[in-house]
């Protein structure tokens, strides 16, 4: 594989990245605005957009259409994400023969979230998503809420039964693909010399119960609320202080972006209270970790009694699915309605509320004292879904997709 870099000034960047994609676009598609008094849209977002977003669109675009050359026949443009909303139009434009899809990895929320941006910005949105021939989420959920913001806010004709958007003498297909992992690869990581030794200071460390959650240092994950679940579930069942150990394996992330060092202060806040409120000198009930650390985190996987996943929204969460392929003692996992993976999942896993702190106590106690046959037969079933919908069905659906929309239009 060859990679081609795309170079762009540092404040170009910085408005491009730290100023619309994160937190802008992201907080918006998360639902992580308190929209009595965020966003408040001036100026500087506004400049954000035409400095910043737009110029580093159109480089990526530049880039994509001098890589493939002429008009594009023949050649396959497969954009991702949210960074790139606004790429396909000049692509199209620079090489119309070329096919285009564009993978949307994070929730696609309903209309009314998109009218918290200025009507030009949303418009250009989807209609940068439009210049695509194949438009794809995760999961059949955020295929409908864009199939009806196409309508909403660009008035287009839109067959939610063929799931398609009719742009002109374009028919737009979009799609669900859920992404999954690499059962054999993981395994096999599992099983190497640094995770056995991870694994084994951790056995020497562990309580009757491991509870465990791995995520990004985000606000999306969700990690406050899941303190305070926690903090709640060891009042409601003082009998299992002292048996239970809630590891957080938590990666740095976006430090450069405000809100997300505001986060991690709410985080450090918080277990420092309630370490304090119900530790003692012998044993603490949050370990906090904040690293990047994959051996550990395969580590902690092998031995969780529960998995703790109660993202306020997540596109996929591949956590939910990495946990299953790996754990030996028939850990359950807790899984938030709003994440991606609930969608495969939700029959072999405790749901949650992502803001009902005291549904998510009951869950980490209803998973903590199952019983061990129903326990791994939970995990059983999600190993099956894991097995059957792995990396590798994910990617050939997609290219059989594209073989299809191609012989419709020939």
């Amino acid at each position: 594989y060859r990679m081609r870099y795309v170079a762009a000034d540092a404040e170009t960047y910085h408005r491009y990245y730290s100023v619309i994609a994160n937190p802008t676009l992201w907080f918006l598609q998360h639902h992580l605005w308190d929209l009595a008094w965020h966003p408040e849209i001036d100026q500087n977002e506004l400049d954000a957009w035409r400095l910043g977003y737009l110029p580093m669109n159109q480089l990526f675009a530049t880039a994509v259409a001098d890589e493939i050359g002429g008009g594009g026949d023949d050649a396959l443009v497969m954009l991702h994400d949210y960074h790139l909303y606004c790429t396909a139009p000049s692509v199209r434009k620079a090489a119309p023969g070329a096919f285009l899809t564009q993978f949307v990895h994070i929730p696609w929320p309903q209309s009314d979230s998109w009218r918290v941006l200025p009507r030009d910005l949303r418009t250009a949105v989807f209609r940068g998503l439009l210049a695509n021939d194949i438009v794809a989420f995760h999961t059949a959920r955020y295929v409908r809420n864009f199939l009806q913001g196409c309508a909403d806010v660009l008035d287009l004709a839109v067959d939610h039964r063929d799931r398609t958007v009719t742009v002109g003498d374009r028919r737009v297909w979009v799609r669900a693909y859920p992404v999954s992992i690499d059962p054999t690869t993981l395994r096999t990581a599992a099983a190497s010399a640094r995770v056995v030794a991870e694994e084994r200071s951790l056995l020497q460390q562990r309580r009757e119960y491991l509870l465990v959650r791995v995520d990004r240092l985000d606000p999306s994950k969700n990690i406050v609320r899941g303190f305070h679940a926690f903090d709640r579930f060891l009042e409601l069942h003082p009998e299992l202080k002292d048996r239970v150990t809630f590891l957080a394996l938590l990666q740095p992330s976006r430090e450069d972006v405000e809100e997300y060092v505001l986060y991690r202060d709410r985080v450090l806040r918080a277990v420092e209270q309630i370490n304090t409120r119900h530790g003692n000198t012998s044993w603490m009930p949050i370990d906090l970790r904040i690293q990047d650390n994959f051996p550990a985190t395969l580590a902690a996987y092998r031995q969780y009694d529960a998995l703790f996943v109660n993202a306020i929204f997540d596109g996929m969460n591949l956590v939910a699915k990495e946990g299953a392929i790996v754990n030996e003692r028939g850990g359950v996992l807790i899984l938030s309605e709003n994440t991606g993976a609930y969608e495969e999942l939700h029959s072999s896993v405790i749901g949650v509320n992502p803001f009902d702190v005291e549904e998510q106590a009951g869950a980490i106690y209803r998973a903590l004292t199952m019983p061990a046959s129903q326990s791994h037969a939970l995990v059983g079933r999600i190993r099956e879904v894991v097995e059957r919908n792995s990396v590798e069905r994910w990617i050939d659906t997609q290219l059989a997709d594209i073989d299809a929309k191609l012989s419709e239009e020939r």
